[in-house]
C-alpha cells in the first residue's frame, strides 16, 4: 500500500515514516531541509500539490503538516489558513480522483476550554485564530465520506511543552508554568495508534490524546522523574502571548480506547528526543 505523509520532517511525520515504513510504500513529503529521502514541497502551492497527488496516487494520505505556533498563526492568518484549511480541501479535491483514504491531523483548541474532557460530539468553537483555521480544515476533510479526523493534544518529541520543562529545569531556571489543562501524547504513541487506524479504515472524527494534566503538575512530575534542580511556578497567564489560549482544552479519548490496543494514555516521558 502507498501510504503519504505530509509533514514529513515534523514531530508526528518522522515517527509515522519510521512505523509505517516496515509495512507499506511511504512517500514522505515535507517543506523544510532537514530531510532527504522523500519530496520536498509547498503545499500551499495547490496546483503542484493537485498534481503531485494525481501522479502518486496514494492509497492513503496522512496529513500531519500544520502551522501550530499558535501566537504566529494569530497574526499571520492568511498564512495559517492556506497551510490549515486550503491545503485539505485540495488533498480532498485530489482524494475523490485517486480514491484515497484521508487521515487528517487536527487539534484540541478547536475547543473553547471551558470545561475540558471533549468528546467527539462536542461543539467546537476556538478561541484563536490557530485553532479556528484548524476547523476549517477539519470541516474539509469531513466533506470527504473516506476520511478520518484525528484530534490530538500537545504533541512532544524534540519539541513540545515537556521538553522544553525538562531542558528548562535542567538548566537550573525557573520555569513559568500556565496552570491550564491539556491532554500531552508523544510523537511516538500517536504515530502507533494511526498505524492501527490506518488499517481500520474508520471515518469521521475521533480523538487520540493522553490523560488529562495540568501543565504546571506535569511540569512537576518532569522535575521528580529526572531530579532535576529548577524550579516551577505556576502561573494564570504567560507574558507575550499574542494568542488566547484554552483553559482546559483536554480531550475525552474514551472512544478511541476501546477502538485501539496502543496504549497511547500512559504519559510516555521516554518519548521525549533530549
Amino acid at each position: 500500500m502507498r501510504v503519504l505523509i505530509t509533514g514529513a520532517s515534523g514531530q508526528l511525520g518522522v515517527e509515522l515514516s519510521k512505523l509505517l515504513s516496515r509495512k507499506h510504500d511511504v512517500i514522505k513529503v515535507y517543506n523544510s531541509s532537514e530531510i532527504s529521502d522523500g519530496y520536498r514541497l509547498d503545499l500551499t502551492d495547490f496546483p503542484r500539490l493537485e498534481d503531485f497527488l494525481i501522479r502518486k496516487r496514494p492509497d492513503v494520505v496522512i496529513n500531519s503538516a500544520a502551522l501550530t505556533d499558535v501566537d504566529r498563526c494569530e497574526v499571520e492568518k492568511e498564512r495559517a489558513h492556506k497551510v490549515n484549511a486550503e491545503t485539505v480541501r485540495h488533498m480532498v479535491r485530489v482524494g475523490r480522483v485517486v480514491d484515497a483514504y484521508l487521515i487528517h491531523v487536527s487539534t484540541d483548541y478547536v475547543f473553547a476550554g471551558e470545561r475540558g474532557n471533549y468528546r467527539e460530539e462536542d461543539t467546537p468553537n476556538p478561541v484563536n485564530y490557530y485553532g479556528l483555521s484548524k476547523l476549517l480544515g477539519e470541516t474539509y476533510a469531513m466533506s470527504y465520506d473516506d476520511s478520518l479526523v484525528v484530534r490530538t493534544s500537545g504533541v512532544f518529541r524534540h519539541k513540545g511543552f515537556p521538553v522544553y520543562v525538562y531542558k528548562t529545569l535542567k538548566e537550573g531556571k525557573t520555569l513559568l508554568a500556565f496552570n491550564g489543562f491539556y491532554s500531552p501524547i508523544s510523537a511516538r504513541r500517536l504515530a502507533q495508534a494511526i498505524e492501527e487506524l490506518v488499517d481500520l479504515r474508520k471515518t469521521g472524527v475521533l480523538h487520540v490524546a493522553g490523560e488529562r494534566v495540568s501543565r504546571y503538575e506535569l511540569a512537576m512530575k518532569i522535575k521528580e522523574e529526572f531530579h532535576l534542580p529548577g524550579e516551577v511556578r505556576e502561573v494564570n497567564e504567560i507574558k507575550g502571548w499574542i494568542a488566547k489560549r484554552p483553559l482546559d482544552s483536554s480531550l475525552d479519548s474514551s472512544r478511541a480506547r476501546k477502538l485501539l490496543s496502543v496504549d497511547f494514555q500512559a504519559l510516555d516521558i521516554e518519548g521525549m528526543v533530549i
